[in-house]
């Protein structure tokens, strides 16, 4: 009899620890960014640590371990991404043009692959994963997140289209494309995880990749014009809902665009920037484009919080235990050779001279993306060694949170002011 009500109290006293470190979460997401405005230090760095230490504590926290929630994972990854994506959208000013976005192109169309291709070798042979699982590892950490790369992206909406560096407008639309640009390669290897041959690369060629693909372009641009229309130009005044500037409508418009997609089966990630891309287009100066980029923007970062404190609860919990040396030297590779060569390759003849073409190439962050992919593709097939996948992805976010953390800040303000050296000088000759 005495045991159920000390149970209940127990139950009690953890939700309320749980709601106390959300709001000191969300409290400090308030305050830090303008704390960290101009210091080498981001906002992950710290709620990774901060998770850390409260999970750390014995404060009777539950565990944290993705292994053991793969759908709760799966989830909170996927909204955490689906609201940067329509945040990145929302942001970017310049207008949709094969030579606007040569950047972006070459870091898709060669970078990318390039780097799946290169993790997936180094999956296979240096850390000695069966290939299903190694292509899923490459596919898995393919993406640049739109979610942790705020110090390496555009701004605010304005209204005008050639306001961005290439650096920052590069960083941006890629993250905001390469999302869902990394699907068919989770596909295969999931495919590959079921099959003994290769049988499955016709129909993956045709599904995975084409359809999909085209279904989630369509949609979005579809869902796009039809919620554009809606906000800036409805016959009725009273359905015009620019006019109210409600924010929320934000997040009405990314659940809808990425719901009606997935439903079609196509890939939700892509059809969210491009419903974003094609709502801006709609009245690219309008100003309520910067009430929907906030709201998304505020949303974003209180996810944002929830999922670094879970990540850094992760690692005390045991999350990097199964890693190896292989692993760490496969993760190491990614982030100073792989990357910054395949992202730097790609860039020639693109916008741009060297020294933005490195900062471009060098900060392919890594993060949420990673984890939602990996989530995924686990609750649909196996594939062995699961933890050390997890754990090489966690060593990779983690380092990249870190040394993209420390080094954004202080990298971008030394190239900010190398451009306007030029600019000055370059008007000057002028």
């Amino acid at each position: 009899m005495l045991g159920a009500p000390v149970g209940t109290k127990q139950a009690v006293q953890t939700s309320d620890m749980i709601f106390a470190v959300v709001g000191l979460g969300a409290l400090l997401a308030g305050i830090l960014p303008r704390v960290l405005e101009k210091r080498p230090l981001s906002m992950p760095i710290v709620f990774v640590g901060l998770g850390m230490l409260v999970f750390g504590l014995p404060l009777g926290l539950p565990e944290a371990n993705p292994l053991d929630h793969p759908k709760l994972t799966e989830h909170l990854t996927e909204v955490g991404v689906i609201v940067a994506l329509m945040g990145a959208g929302l942001k970017i000013d310049r207008p949709w043009g094969r030579r606007a976005w040569k950047s972006t192109g070459r870091l898709l169309v060669i970078a990318m692959p390039i780097t799946i291709a290169a993790m997936a070798l180094l999956g296979w042979w240096w850390i000695g994963f069966v290939p299903a699982t190694a292509l899923l590892l490459g596919a898995a950490l393919a993406p640049t997140d739109p979610v942790l790369a705020a110090d390496v992206q555009v701004g605010e909406p304005t209204d005008e289209e050639d306001s961005e560096d290439e650096v920052r407008f590069a960083l941006t639309s890629e993250a905001g494309l390469n999302d869902g640009l990394a699907f068919p390669f989770v596909y295969a290897a999931i495919a590959m995880a079921g099959s003994a041959g290769l049988g499955w690369v016709g129909e993956w060629a045709l599904r995975d990749v084409l359809l999909k693909v085209t279904v989630g372009v369509v949609g979005g641009v579809l869902v796009g014009k039809l919620l554009g229309r809606l906000f800036f130009r409805a016959r009725k005044e009273e359905l015009r809902l620019a006019k109210h500037s409600e924010g929320f409508l934000a997040l009405a418009a990314t659940m809808l665009a990425y719901g009606v997609v997935e439903v079609a089966h196509g890939y939700g990630f892509l059809a969210v920037f491009v419903a974003a891309r094609t709502i801006r287009a709609a009245e690219s100066s309008h100003e309520y484009h910067q009430v929907l980029h906030n709201f998304a923007e505020q949303t974003e970062r209180l996810l944002t919080v929830l999922l670094l404190l879970l990540f850094g609860g992760a690692l005390v919990g045991g999350l990097l235990a199964p890693l190896t040396w292989p692993a760490v030297l496969a993760g190491l590779a990614l982030i100073f050779v792989v990357r910054p060569l395949s992202g730097f390759l790609s860039l020639r003849g693109a916008p741009g001279h060297p020294a933005e073409h490195w900062v471009i190439a060098t900060f392919g962050i890594r993060g949420i993306g990673s984890f939602y992919y990996l989530s995924y593709a686990l609750t649909l097939a196996d594939f062995p060694r699961a933890d050390l996948v997890w754990a090489t992805i966690g060593f990779v976010v983690l380092v990249s949170v870190v040394l993209h953390g420390v080094a954004a800040t202080p990298v971008m303000r030394r190239l900010d002011r190398a451009n306007e050296r030029t600019g000055r000088q370059e008007a000057v000759a002028a």
